[in-house]
Protein backbone atom coordinates (compact mmCIF):
# COMPACT_ATOMS: atom_id res chain seq x y z
CA UNK A 1 0.00 0.00 0.00
CA UNK A 2 3.01 2.59 0.80
CA UNK A 3 4.63 2.00 -2.26
CA UNK A 4 0.75 2.26 -4.47
CA UNK A 5 0.66 5.34 -3.07
CA UNK A 6 3.51 7.12 -2.99
CA UNK A 7 4.18 6.15 -6.41
CA UNK A 8 0.58 7.06 -7.90
CA UNK A 9 1.43 10.78 -5.74
CA UNK A 10 4.91 10.67 -7.73
CA UNK A 11 3.62 9.81 -11.28
CA UNK A 12 0.37 12.22 -10.49
CA UNK A 13 3.17 15.00 -10.09
CA UNK A 14 5.21 14.46 -12.98
CA UNK A 15 1.93 14.26 -15.12
CA UNK A 16 0.95 17.42 -13.72
CA UNK A 17 4.75 18.67 -14.65
CA UNK A 18 3.70 17.34 -18.05
CA UNK A 19 0.10 18.80 -18.52
CA UNK A 20 2.20 22.40 -17.98
CA UNK A 21 3.75 22.15 -20.67
CA UNK A 22 1.73 20.06 -22.88
CA UNK A 23 -1.10 22.72 -22.42
CA UNK A 24 0.56 26.15 -23.64
CA UNK A 25 1.61 23.97 -27.15
CA UNK A 26 -2.07 22.42 -27.05
CA UNK A 27 -3.48 26.12 -27.11
CA UNK A 28 -0.98 27.19 -29.36
CA UNK A 29 -2.28 24.01 -32.02
CA UNK A 30 -5.57 24.29 -31.39
CA UNK A 31 -6.14 28.31 -32.24
CA UNK A 32 -3.06 28.71 -34.89
CA UNK A 33 -2.82 25.07 -36.22
CA UNK A 34 0.76 25.14 -35.14
CA UNK A 35 2.85 22.60 -34.37
CA UNK A 36 5.58 24.51 -32.09
CA UNK A 37 8.91 22.50 -32.07
CA UNK A 38 10.62 24.97 -30.10
CA UNK A 39 7.86 24.95 -27.34
CA UNK A 40 10.53 22.68 -24.93
CA UNK A 41 12.78 25.32 -26.09
CA UNK A 42 11.02 27.52 -23.95
CA UNK A 43 10.40 25.13 -21.28
CA UNK A 44 14.17 25.54 -21.09
CA UNK A 45 14.64 29.12 -21.48
CA UNK A 46 11.92 29.58 -18.21
CA UNK A 47 14.60 27.29 -16.13
CA UNK A 48 17.63 28.86 -16.79
CA UNK A 49 16.09 32.45 -16.72
CA UNK A 50 14.52 31.52 -13.42
CA UNK A 51 18.06 30.46 -12.17
CA UNK A 52 20.04 33.52 -12.91
CA UNK A 53 16.56 35.69 -11.19
CA UNK A 54 16.59 33.74 -8.09
CA UNK A 55 20.29 33.85 -7.30
CA UNK A 56 20.03 37.48 -7.13
CA UNK A 57 16.66 38.34 -5.84
CA UNK A 58 15.41 35.11 -4.50
CA UNK A 59 13.09 32.16 -6.14
CA UNK A 60 9.58 34.02 -5.44
CA UNK A 61 10.09 36.92 -7.55
CA UNK A 62 11.69 34.28 -10.26
CA UNK A 63 8.13 32.61 -10.22
CA UNK A 64 6.36 35.64 -11.47
CA UNK A 65 9.52 37.18 -13.02
CA UNK A 66 10.93 34.61 -15.57
CA UNK A 67 7.21 33.07 -17.11
CA UNK A 68 6.47 36.54 -18.34
CA UNK A 69 9.82 37.54 -20.11
CA UNK A 70 9.15 34.09 -21.95
CA UNK A 71 5.85 35.14 -22.89
CA UNK A 72 7.25 38.35 -23.98
CA UNK A 73 9.65 36.58 -25.70
CA UNK A 74 7.35 34.18 -27.20
CA UNK A 75 4.88 36.96 -28.49
CA UNK A 76 7.89 38.50 -30.36
CA UNK A 77 8.95 35.27 -32.09
CA UNK A 78 5.49 35.14 -33.08
CA UNK A 79 4.83 38.23 -34.18
CA UNK A 80 8.27 38.81 -36.23
CA UNK A 81 9.08 35.56 -36.95
CA UNK A 82 6.57 32.88 -37.40
CA UNK A 83 3.55 35.34 -38.21
CA UNK A 84 5.77 36.22 -41.74
CA UNK A 85 6.53 32.37 -42.74
CA UNK A 86 2.57 31.69 -41.60
CA UNK A 87 1.29 32.89 -45.27
CA UNK A 88 3.63 30.06 -46.81
CA UNK A 89 2.15 26.71 -45.03
CA UNK A 90 2.78 24.27 -42.09
CA UNK A 91 6.07 23.22 -43.45
CA UNK A 92 7.78 26.47 -43.30
CA UNK A 93 6.50 26.89 -39.84
CA UNK A 94 7.34 23.57 -38.29
CA UNK A 95 11.30 24.65 -40.49
CA UNK A 96 10.92 27.93 -38.62
CA UNK A 97 10.06 26.39 -35.33
CA UNK A 98 12.78 23.57 -35.50
CA UNK A 99 15.71 26.26 -36.66
CA UNK A 100 14.39 28.16 -33.66
CA UNK A 101 14.96 25.45 -30.99
CA UNK A 102 18.51 25.15 -31.88
CA UNK A 103 19.22 28.97 -32.09
CA UNK A 104 17.80 28.87 -28.31
CA UNK A 105 20.10 25.88 -27.59
CA UNK A 106 23.44 27.87 -28.61
CA UNK A 107 22.15 30.84 -27.05
CA UNK A 108 21.69 29.03 -23.67
CA UNK A 109 25.14 27.44 -23.78
CA UNK A 110 26.52 30.80 -24.66
CA UNK A 111 25.14 32.45 -21.74
CA UNK A 112 25.27 29.59 -19.08
CA UNK A 113 27.56 26.99 -20.03
CA UNK A 114 27.30 23.38 -21.40
CA UNK A 115 27.19 21.71 -17.74
CA UNK A 116 23.96 21.72 -14.95
CA UNK A 117 23.42 24.95 -13.53
CA UNK A 118 22.89 24.84 -9.57
CA UNK A 119 19.02 25.88 -9.66
CA UNK A 120 18.03 24.79 -6.09
CA UNK A 121 14.91 24.16 -4.20
CA UNK A 122 13.87 27.02 -2.01
CA UNK A 123 14.64 26.05 1.59
CA UNK A 124 10.99 26.91 2.69
CA UNK A 125 9.97 24.36 0.44
CA UNK A 126 12.81 21.31 0.67
CA UNK A 127 11.59 19.19 3.16
CA UNK A 128 8.80 16.18 3.75
CA UNK A 129 5.16 17.29 3.10
CA UNK A 130 3.47 14.57 4.99
CA UNK A 131 5.06 10.75 5.84
CA UNK A 132 3.07 7.88 4.62
CA UNK A 133 4.20 4.96 7.33
CA UNK A 134 7.94 5.14 6.22
CA UNK A 135 8.12 7.14 3.15
CA UNK A 136 7.81 10.57 2.91
CA UNK A 137 6.73 12.92 0.04
CA UNK A 138 8.46 16.14 -0.65
CA UNK A 139 6.75 19.28 -0.01
CA UNK A 140 7.80 20.44 -3.28
CA UNK A 141 6.19 17.52 -5.36
CA UNK A 142 3.34 18.75 -3.65
CA UNK A 143 3.84 22.50 -4.46
CA UNK A 144 4.48 21.69 -8.29
CA UNK A 145 0.68 19.83 -8.13
CA UNK A 146 -0.74 22.90 -6.58
CA UNK A 147 0.67 25.02 -9.18
CA UNK A 148 -0.44 22.95 -11.79
CA UNK A 149 -4.00 22.93 -10.52
CA UNK A 150 -4.01 26.60 -10.50
CA UNK A 151 -2.76 26.97 -13.90
CA UNK A 152 -5.50 24.70 -15.14
CA UNK A 153 -8.24 26.40 -13.46
CA UNK A 154 -6.86 29.94 -14.36
CA UNK A 155 -6.77 28.74 -18.03
CA UNK A 156 -10.64 27.15 -17.79
CA UNK A 157 -11.64 30.82 -16.28
CA UNK A 158 -10.09 33.06 -18.76
CA UNK A 159 -10.82 31.45 -22.07
CA UNK A 160 -15.08 30.95 -20.51
CA UNK A 161 -15.36 34.14 -18.17
CA UNK A 162 -13.60 36.35 -19.42
CA UNK A 163 -13.80 38.52 -22.93
CA UNK A 164 -10.75 38.23 -23.89
CA UNK A 165 -11.78 34.35 -23.22
CA UNK A 166 -15.18 34.47 -25.72
CA UNK A 167 -12.64 36.30 -28.59
CA UNK A 168 -10.33 34.12 -28.02
CA UNK A 169 -12.54 31.13 -29.01
CA UNK A 170 -14.85 32.86 -31.12
CA UNK A 171 -11.46 33.52 -33.23
CA UNK A 172 -10.76 29.75 -33.19
CA UNK A 173 -14.08 28.98 -35.79
CA UNK A 174 -14.69 32.71 -37.29
CA UNK A 175 -11.91 34.74 -37.51
CA UNK A 176 -13.42 36.73 -40.08
CA UNK A 177 -16.73 37.73 -37.86
CA UNK A 178 -14.26 38.39 -35.13
CA UNK A 179 -11.98 40.84 -37.07
CA UNK A 180 -15.54 42.15 -38.65
CA UNK A 181 -16.82 43.11 -35.06
CA UNK A 182 -13.17 45.20 -34.67
CA UNK A 183 -10.96 43.06 -33.02
CA UNK A 184 -7.59 42.32 -34.04
CA UNK A 185 -7.11 38.57 -34.56
CA UNK A 186 -3.34 38.33 -35.19
CA UNK A 187 -2.95 40.37 -32.16
CA UNK A 188 -5.51 37.93 -30.63
CA UNK A 189 -3.33 35.13 -31.73
CA UNK A 190 0.41 36.78 -30.69
CA UNK A 191 -0.88 36.68 -27.49
CA UNK A 192 -2.04 32.98 -27.48
CA UNK A 193 1.24 32.14 -28.90
CA UNK A 194 2.99 34.55 -26.14
CA UNK A 195 0.40 33.33 -23.41
CA UNK A 196 1.54 29.87 -24.58
CA UNK A 197 5.20 30.12 -24.58
CA UNK A 198 4.68 31.51 -21.06
CA UNK A 199 2.85 28.22 -19.55
CA UNK A 200 5.98 26.20 -20.60
CA UNK A 201 8.16 29.01 -18.96
CA UNK A 202 6.17 28.78 -15.85
CA UNK A 203 6.99 24.83 -16.01
CA UNK A 204 10.68 25.30 -16.86
CA UNK A 205 10.69 27.42 -13.00
CA UNK A 206 8.60 24.59 -11.64
CA UNK A 207 10.50 21.52 -13.25
CA UNK A 208 14.22 23.03 -13.62
CA UNK A 209 15.08 23.15 -9.82
CA UNK A 210 13.23 19.47 -9.46
CA UNK A 211 14.66 17.66 -12.09
CA UNK A 212 18.38 19.00 -13.58
CA UNK A 213 18.85 22.52 -15.49
CA UNK A 214 21.15 21.94 -18.15
CA UNK A 215 21.09 22.12 -21.97
CA UNK A 216 19.44 19.10 -22.79
CA UNK A 217 16.52 19.47 -20.99
CA UNK A 218 14.45 20.71 -23.51
CA UNK A 219 15.53 17.57 -25.90
CA UNK A 220 14.70 15.32 -22.90
CA UNK A 221 11.14 16.18 -22.75
CA UNK A 222 10.51 17.75 -26.42
CA UNK A 223 9.44 14.56 -27.63
CA UNK A 224 7.40 13.62 -24.55
CA UNK A 225 5.32 16.59 -25.13
CA UNK A 226 4.27 15.86 -28.31
CA UNK A 227 3.16 12.35 -27.56
CA UNK A 228 0.75 13.78 -24.05
CA UNK A 229 -0.56 15.97 -27.14
CA UNK A 230 -1.43 13.63 -29.66
CA UNK A 231 -2.57 10.95 -27.16
CA UNK A 232 -4.81 13.38 -25.56
CA UNK A 233 -6.47 14.73 -28.93
CA UNK A 234 -5.03 17.28 -31.21
CA UNK A 235 -6.25 20.70 -29.52
CA UNK A 236 -7.88 19.54 -26.47
CA UNK A 237 -7.31 20.69 -23.26
CA UNK A 238 -9.13 17.98 -21.61
CA UNK A 239 -7.16 15.23 -23.61
CA UNK A 240 -4.04 16.46 -22.65
CA UNK A 241 -4.59 16.43 -19.19
CA UNK A 242 -5.64 13.34 -19.20
CA UNK A 243 -3.04 11.90 -20.88
CA UNK A 244 -0.49 13.98 -19.35
CA UNK A 245 -1.53 12.07 -15.97
CA UNK A 246 -1.86 8.44 -17.87
CA UNK A 247 1.51 8.96 -18.84
CA UNK A 248 2.83 10.31 -15.92
CA UNK A 249 1.71 7.26 -13.94
CA UNK A 250 2.44 5.17 -16.44
CA UNK A 251 6.00 5.26 -16.37
CA UNK A 252 6.71 6.27 -12.59
CA UNK A 253 5.27 3.13 -11.70
CA UNK A 254 7.46 1.29 -14.56
CA UNK A 255 10.82 2.89 -13.32
CA UNK A 256 9.26 1.66 -9.81
CA UNK A 257 9.25 -1.97 -10.81
CA UNK A 258 11.94 -4.20 -11.00
CA UNK A 259 10.05 -7.08 -12.34
CA UNK A 260 11.27 -9.07 -15.48
CA UNK A 261 9.13 -10.37 -18.26
CA UNK A 262 9.93 -13.87 -17.43
CA UNK A 263 8.74 -13.44 -13.45
CA UNK A 264 5.68 -11.68 -14.42
CA UNK A 265 4.33 -13.79 -16.56
CA UNK A 266 5.40 -16.63 -14.39
CA UNK A 267 3.05 -15.24 -11.61
CA UNK A 268 0.20 -15.37 -14.80
CA UNK A 269 1.15 -18.99 -15.25
CA UNK A 270 2.74 -18.83 -18.27
CA UNK A 271 6.45 -20.19 -18.10
CA UNK A 272 9.15 -18.84 -20.88
CA UNK A 273 11.83 -21.44 -20.98
CA UNK A 274 15.99 -20.50 -21.70
CA UNK A 275 15.55 -21.93 -25.07
CA UNK A 276 12.98 -19.70 -26.03
CA UNK A 277 13.25 -17.20 -29.06
CA UNK A 278 14.19 -14.08 -27.45
CA UNK A 279 14.66 -14.86 -23.98
CA UNK A 280 17.56 -12.35 -23.40
CA UNK A 281 14.73 -9.95 -24.35
CA UNK A 282 11.82 -11.64 -21.92
CA UNK A 283 14.92 -10.65 -18.88
CA UNK A 284 14.41 -7.13 -19.41
CA UNK A 285 12.82 -5.71 -16.35
CA UNK A 286 9.65 -3.17 -16.65
CA UNK A 287 11.88 -0.62 -14.97
CA UNK A 288 14.53 -1.32 -17.91
CA UNK A 289 11.93 -0.91 -20.95
CA UNK A 290 9.86 2.85 -18.93
CA UNK A 291 11.47 5.11 -21.63
CA UNK A 292 10.10 3.43 -24.60
CA UNK A 293 6.48 3.23 -23.04
CA UNK A 294 4.84 6.31 -24.01
CA UNK A 295 5.97 5.51 -27.10
CA UNK A 296 4.54 2.21 -27.51
CA UNK A 297 1.53 4.16 -25.63
CA UNK A 298 1.57 6.57 -28.70
CA UNK A 299 1.92 4.18 -31.34
CA UNK A 300 -1.11 2.00 -29.80
CA UNK A 301 -3.50 5.25 -30.19
CA UNK A 302 -2.39 6.00 -33.47
CA UNK A 303 -3.27 2.91 -34.57
CA UNK A 304 -7.05 1.89 -32.79
CA UNK A 305 -7.89 5.96 -32.02
CA UNK A 306 -6.38 8.07 -34.10
CA UNK A 307 -7.83 11.51 -32.91
CA UNK A 308 -6.75 10.71 -29.56
CA UNK A 309 -8.33 9.98 -26.52
CA UNK A 310 -10.61 13.17 -26.63
CA UNK A 311 -9.77 15.12 -29.90
CA UNK A 312 -12.38 16.18 -32.26
CA UNK A 313 -9.66 16.03 -35.18
CA UNK A 314 -7.19 13.85 -36.70
CA UNK A 315 -3.83 14.27 -35.71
Amino acid sequence: MEFTLITLLNGLSYGLLLFMLSSGLTLIFSMMGVLNFAHASFYMVGAYLAYAISSKVGFWPALVIAPLVVGVLGAIVERYGLRRVHKYGHIPELLFTFGLSYVMLEIVQLLWGRTAVAYKIPAELDGPLFTLYTTTFPMYRGFMMLIALLMLLAIYLVLTRTRIGLVIQAALTHPDAVEALGHNVPRVLMLVFGGGCALAGLAGVIGGNAFVTEPNMAAAVGSIIFVVVVVGGMGSLAGALLASLLIGVLQTYAVALDYSFVSVFGKLGIVIAESSFGYDVWKLTISQVAPIMPYMFLVLILIFRPRGLMGTREG
